[in-house]
């Protein structure tokens, strides 16, 4: 943690460097975003933003640090740099807005306590240091707000939260409205006249910005009221107080320099926190070679320039950066280094063409960093062998019909691709449903797992490595089975979940009886389930145009598409209407794919003799027509054997099973599918053409 005192004079030092010398300032030039042949045209990445139903990720504040200087400037950037930020050092960046100040107190602890019992509710706190009468003091404010009614909320909340407030003070609305003492020429300056309104109660910083000729200036505000009409009141308490001060509202974007002593609450710590305040206000933290990281995002650094803004009453920041190097990144985070190059170089292709093809789709940015567009993690995801792969196939790009495609993938399409009126309903000529059998590379190197019935009638699953066949079977023909090993535990599914008990356990001598073998749940093939009625009408709600039934009896899937995804499922016999039907994931308790079968835990369904069919359920009998006559059998316990010879446990258990293969919405390219092309032998442009019908493919 950077200390306060050195923090003040590296950046702030500079800062005011940059300010008595703005004609010399040559060395004082921002850093240029980029390097290298890679530069390229700029893509814009949303990290945190509040665009509506498009996209949210909102964060009170940035912690950004870098292992080399970077430069906060104003957008356009001036030829002087706002403020320089040391190799190493930290600084926080938040929007001024509507907020609540607290409590102001001599004592760091007693801020420090009451940001803790704030921290987890929904006015999150930020604490910051000043000077008043020459001592010093601590503020804690909550918020942003998005609205002034949000921050009178917060106000409320805040006043019933138990707090420790000093003696004569009350919590109190504050926004973004300042008066202006004047422009002047250093720090020194503007911090002789702050000295002197917080000497008289009020509270006043330096605001940074840059003129019209480019040249960085301070101004010094006072404030920030909520309203126009708080802002009038405090003009007329400041002029009272202090009539030598020529006041007038700051107009202007600005970026106010605080300190904040909140980055850490469990002893004290102060760094630079910088503002962004008024409408339209933009400043960008300019990018290095070495990146700069924010902390809040889970420690990514990033490449390029970060842009630091509001949006609907929260910070947004932007990463502005070359499509090439923000490939470097992409290709990393969807799939792995170790790839064949071929594999590395198809995903780079596709994922250049679906970035240049979203254009602005998100208002102030083109993509964002999740799988709502493409998984983008900054420099950590980038690897030497995915480089290579985003250079070799600089500037190409799928087309078709003159224009970039948007070139869809997802992870695993389960043996075939989806065709477009399985997904959304939409999607263009350049996809149809292709046969995807290299799916299977995702397993190549997995366990297999034996579905087992064991004597007390429990079944479940337990992994190859520890079961061995006996050699022996069962009058229906189904091999027998027994541990290798003492304690094996036997699992619901095919899966080893650490939050779900084994359902038995296997010991050497103790036989089973193997029902089946499947692949470990993952990717390529799974089993989820099974799920209750009440589970999956709480994950159905609100995802269906027709109302539900109080209780599902009976789930089919009654109609499929091109590829054999699930299109239309019916509940109690009533077909569930949902938008488009890649809902179907989502609206069963968030299943992997819509390649799916579903099978009731605690039923079977029996074809007779004249094409009928009944259902019988755990809790029935049913007679059974054997060689010796007819005798009657339970339904629970009963294992069931189809005409393929898979068979499985009624149990007495209620719900259904989900059986499927993908993992994805199965659109467009599997990436999975590329990796086992790439295994046999073919090269990008086979793989890509393979996926994507009647494309080019073009270097831009």
């Amino acid at each position: 943690m950077m200390n306060h005192a050195k923090g003040k004079r590296t950046v702030m030092g500079q800062l005011g460097r940059g300010l008595l010398a703005a004609a010399l300032a040559a060395g004082s030039f921002m850093v240029p975003a980029g390097t290298g042949d890679a530069a390229g045209e700029p893509i814009r990445v949303a990290l945190y933003a509040d665009i509506g139903s498009k996209y949210k990720s909102t964060t009170p504040y940035v912690t950004l640090q870098s292992d080399k200087e970077f430069n906060l400037t104003s957008v356009p950037a001036g030829p002087v740099p706002l403020a320089t930020v040391p190799a190493g050092g930290k600084i926080r960046i938040s929007l001024d807005g509507y907020k609540v100040k607290v409590m102001e107190t001599s004592s760091w602890q007693a801020a420090a306590d009451a940001a803790k019992k704030l921290q987890s509710t929904s006015d999150k706190p930020q604490i910051f240091a000043a000077e008043r009468n020459g001592a010093k003091v601590y503020q804690l404010y909550t918020g942003p707000y998005a609205s002034e009614s949000a921050a009178k909320e917060g106000l409320s909340r805040v006043g019933k939260a138990g707090l420790s407030i000093p003696e004569g003070q009350t919590p109190g609305l504050k926004g973004s409205k300042y008066l202006s003492a004047g422009e002047f020429a250093s720090l020194q300056e503007a911090d002789a006249v702050i000295s002197g309104i917080t000497a008289a109660g009020f509270d006043a910083w330096k605001a940074m910005s840059s003129g019209s000729d480019g040249s960085a200036k301070v101004q010094v505000w006072v404030g920030g009221a909520a309203n126009d009409s708080d802002l009038a009141i405090l003009q007329t308490s400041v002029t009272a107080a202090l009539p030598q001060l020529a006041l007038s509202p700051a107009a202007s974007a600005g970026l106010i320099v605080r300190t904040d002593a909140g980055m850490d609450l469990t002893s004290e710590s102060q760094a630079a926190h910088y503002s962004v305040s008024g409408a339209g206000a933009k400043f960008m933290a300019a990018g290095n070679d070495a990146g700069i990281q924010i902390v809040e995002r889970s420690k990514r650094t990033y490449r390029g320039n970060l842009e630091l803004s509001g949006l609907a009453g929260s910070l947004a920041v932007i990463n502005e950066v070359p499509v090439e190097q923000y490939l470097y990144a992409v290709v990393g985070g969807e799939v792995s280094a170790s790839w064949p190059e071929e594999a590395l170089k198809a995903q780079a292709v596709a994922a250049r063409s679906y970035a240049l093809f979203q254009s602005n789709k998100f208002d102030v940015a083109d993509v964002v960093d999740t799988t709502l567009s493409q998984v983008y993690n900054g420099i950590g995801a980038e690897a030497p062998a995915i480089t290579r792969a985003v250079d070799a196939t600089a500037g190409e790009v799928l087309m078709s019909g003159g224009k970039i495609i948007e070139s869809v993938f997802s992870s695993n399409s389960g043996g075939v691709t989806a065709d477009p009126s399985e997904v959304w309903g939409n999607g263009g000529v350049h996809f149809v449903s292709v046969r995807s059998a290299e799916d299977a590379a995702a397993v190549a190197s997995a366990k297999q797992w034996y579905y087992l019935l064991l004597d007390n009638g429990v079944s479940g699953y337990a992994r190859e490595d520890n079961i061995k066949l006996t050699g022996s079977s069962t009058a229906a023909g189904l091999a027998t089975a027994t541990a290798t090993t003492r304690d094996v535990n036997i699992r619901p599914l095919p899966v080893i979940e650490s939050s779900v008990s084994p359902v038995g356990k296997l010991n050497p001598g103790e036989n089973a009886v193997v029902l089946g073998q499947v692949y470990e749940s993952g990717s390529y093939s799974w089993i989820k389930g099974p799920y209750t009625s009440a589970e999956l009408l709480k994950s159905l709600s609100g995802k269906t145009s027709n109302s539900l039934p109080s209780s599902i009896a009976t789930l089919q899937v009654t109609q499929r598409g091109p590829s054999g995804r699930a299109t239309q499922v019916k509940a109690n016999g009533e077909i569930l209407q949902v938008k488009y039907p890649d809902l179907f994931r989502s609206s069963f308790n968030g299943l992997p794919s819509t390649l799916f079968d579903i099978v009731p835990a605690g039923s079977y369904t029996v074809l007779g003799a004249d094409g009928t069919t009944s259902t019988i359920g755990g809790s029935q009998t049913a007679g059974v027509l054997s060689a010796n006559g007819k005798v009657t059998a339970a339904g629970k316990g009963t294992v069931v054997m189809g005409s393929n010879k898979a068979a499985r446990v009624v149990t007495g258990a209620s719900g259904f099973y989900f059986i499927g293969w993908g993992n994805g919405h199965g659109l467009g390219m599997s990436q999975w599918g590329v990796k086992g092309m790439a295994d046999n032998g073919y090269d990008y442009k086979q793989i890509l053409q393979h996926y994507f019908n009647n494309v080019t493919i073009v270097k831009e």
